[in-house]
């Protein structure tokens, strides 16, 4: 519980739910922003320019209009000084009025505009702050709220607590700091919760900009340490996984008679097939990432291994993050190893509870030796006799500890880790540094480029008149939509909502809809009538964006396609150009795209390699722009920026081998205030889209 004036039991509650249990964890939560109010703007010189100002007066024409309950309404006053008045208006805060009555001389911080119905300058939902009861001046923090704390409240709490700092220890040497110029822990949380102004005009807007950017000193000392934790455990997880033993498996002679394949490998599947042999015969465990663009064939080579452990008397778990997937990987394992004697078998949530204790039965006794499945395979009552691999499809759709509870259904199993979404090299080696990593490069003979063409929302007709001739030709499409029905905050095409418009469109021809809402029977009715051309043109989500294998469809239409991706969109373009027929991908946009939106689009237009987007989408990216890394499992970092910060991410790494040849490595990583796992991202995949 946290010990603070202002905070009761009910309070430090509400904090311990948002992972606020300790003083320390408060100071942690750094401001998102920082903005300048060091000078007072006089009211008779604001420019109504939208952009915000500070100013200084006596309140005066207090009136409230209230709309319903709960503090919704209008507060309206006139703020009178430095020679003008100026009219203030707050939006549902009617509780404003209380701290506004009695006529106070305040501080307001908020955006000057004119007021739309009469011509005059206000300034808008301002933050007041009373004269000689608070500090409203100065280069001031703005944070995340936190529970319900926000706002002023909340820089008076964290005001108070960055005494605390004077006991907090560096857990970084002294001398390691000095050499990287670098401040203690407790001098970096101190500046940048209340940062110290610089007298000149310039240096004060220098070091705002540094701070919004987070460029500082005070940044790179937590970013620092941030990475420094995620090396240190890259490089322990890879020192214990070699003095672990494992079941080996001696590479095999007789590659092609693993399993009758229908077609010829590539050789960038025959190359990753060695890498991956190599290790199953070590006796440690193997940890291998293996990478490969749209259609490059992972899910043949994870067959082949799979087959390999499984001839050397392994067993061998799947586990894909959702159960479409799961699904699929079913389907394709099924048919490859349709000439073997061993049987995969499916375990996921919605399969039947008599089913699914038989099988876990059969896992445990060893009877079932191959099982494809979801979470579900890592369930307290789910044991392996002599689990030999784990593969993991879409890991960063995974959080490590789904990954390690997978492990630990086994005796150190081997683990191979598989994705579909291109990874920068140097990303890679990050945020899966504990992996070794294989790259499929090659995709198999006889492929066509897919066509990637973007045409306006206003010519849907057209584009869809074509997809028609398409159809009839004996082809078959997808078309995609960023949402299920419509949203009021998100503004985007829905499938729900254009479904019926895309029927007349099509007439004479069969459209099926499929999204991660439906259930398991439903999906996999619409997806069995589309693969047998029952179903022409397949309505969906993104829930097709993986692991649907369908080669005669040529035609993918992607609406909205400013709402996804570079990654997603080259995931869901690789759904078609997998036959022999010239394929399209067509981007449905909306005419209000911005410049960097409109730059975007047009490199994936011109774009087909996947691991060429991947890097563009980093070039894209500007500071503190890391929503998208989620696509990679990069955001469990909270200080640190994979992109910005990559030397000091290899100067985390140098300082590692430097600590541990210092024999106080362990020591150092222990003793972090700041320790992320690799791959520690977001639990969990999901299928709601």
């Amino acid at each position: 519980m946290i010990r603070l004036k202002g905070i009761g039991p009910r309070l430090s509650q509400q904090l311990e739910r948002e992972g606020v249990e300790t003083i320390l964890d408060l100071l942690l939560r750094i401001p998102v922003r920082w903005q300048d109010r060091t000078k007072v703007v006089p009211i008779a010189g604001l420019i109504p320019d939208g952009r915000p100002a500070l100013v200084r007066g006596r309140i005066g024409g207090l009136s409230v209009r209230r709309r319903g309950r709960g503090g919704r309404g209008v507060v309206q006053a006139k703020l009178t000084g430095d020679g003008g008045t100026i009219g203030a208006v707050w939006f549902n805060q009617t509780w404003i009025s209380r701290r506004l009555t009695g006529r106070p001389e305040v501080l307001l911080y908020g955006p000057v505009r004119l007021n739309p119905r009469t011509g005059t300058p206000e300034i808008v939902n301002p933050e007041v702050e009373i004269v000689g009861h608070g500090a409203g001046e100065g280069i001031v923090p703005v944070y995340r709220p936190v529970g319900p704390l926000g706002g002023r409240r909340l820089r008076k709490l964290v005001a108070s607590a960055l005494g605390a700092l004077d006991r907090v220890e560096d857990p970084l040497p002294e001398d390691l700091l000095e050499a990287r110029r670098l401040p203690p822990a407790a001098e970096a949380l101190r500046r940048l919760h209340r940062p110290e102004i610089p007298e000149g005009e310039r240096q004060r807007t220098g070091l705002i900009e540094a701070l919004n950017r987070g460029t500082t000193p005070e940044h790179r000392r937590l970013a620092f340490e941030e990475l420094l934790g995620l090396a240190g455990s890259v490089y322990r997880i890879k020192v214990i996984r070699h003095v672990q033993r494992a079941p080996s498996f001696p590479a095999p002679d007789d590659l092609e008679q693993l399993l009758d394949l229908p077609f010829e490998l590539t050789g960038a599947q025959r190359r990753v097939l060695r890498e991956i042999f190599d290790d199953l015969a070590r006796p440690f465990p193997m940890a291998r990432l293996l990478e490969g663009d749209v259609g490059a064939g992972k899910t043949a080579v994870a067959a082949l291994a799979a087959a390999h452990v499984l001839r050397g008397g392994g067993q061998v778990a799947v586990m894909a993050p959702t159960e479409l997937l799961a699904e699929q990987h079913m389907a394709t394992l099924t048919q490859l190893f349709s000439g073997s004697r061993w049987r995969p078998r499916l375990l996921t949530g919605s399969v039947p509870v008599s089913q699914r204790r038989e099988i876990i039965r059969g896992l445990s006794d060893g009877t079932v030796a191959l099982a494809v499945g979801t979470h579900a395979l890592i369930q307290k009552a789910v044991s392996f006799d002599r689990l030999g691999l784990a593969i993991i499809d879409e890991q960063h759709r995974f959080g490590v500890a789904q990954r390690r509870a997978l492990v630990e259904k086994g005796k150190a199993p081997h683990l191979l880790v598989m994705t579909a979404t291109p990874i920068p090299r140097s990303l890679a080696m990050t945020v899966y540094g504990d992996l070794d990593l294989s790259i499929l490069d090659e995709l198999p003979p006889g492929r066509r480029p897919v066509r990637t063409v973007m045409r306006s929302l206003e010519l849907a007709s057209s584009v869809f008149e074509y997809l028609g001739r398409e159809v009839a030709s004996g082809a078959r499409a997808y078309v995609v939509y960023p949402l299920i029905e419509a949203s009021d905050t998100i503004e985007a095409e829905a499938l729900e909502d254009n479904l019926d418009r895309l029927r007349r469109f099509l007439p004479g021809i069969e459209v099926g809809m499929v999204h991660g809402r439906m259930n398991r029977e439903e999906r996999e009715h619409v997806f069995g009538g589309f693969r047998r051309g029952e179903i022409q043109v397949l309505a969906a989500t993104t829930v097709i964006e993986v692991g649907v294998d369908v080669p005669e469809a040529t035609m993918m239409v992607i609406v909205s396609p400013e709402r996804f991706g570079l990654s997603q969109l080259h995931q869901l373009r690789g759904r078609v150009g997998r036959g022999r027929r010239q394929s399209w991908c067509v981007l449905l946009a909306g005419d209000r795209l911005s410049a960097k939106t409109r730059q975007r689009l047009e490199i994936f237009q011109r774009t087909a390699d996947g691991f060429k987007l991947a890097e563009a989408d980093l070039a894209l990216r500007g500071p503190g722009e890391r929503a998208g890394l989620r696509q990679w499992g990069a955001d469990g970092l909270v200080f640190a920026d994979i992109f910005r910060d990559r030397a000091l991410l290899e100067e985390a790494k140098r300082t590692v081998a430097e600590l541990d040849a210092r024999g106080v490595l362990k020591t150092v990583l222990d003793r972090l205030i700041l320790r992320p796992e690799p791959g520690g991202h977001r639990p969990g995949g999901t299928d709601e889209q």
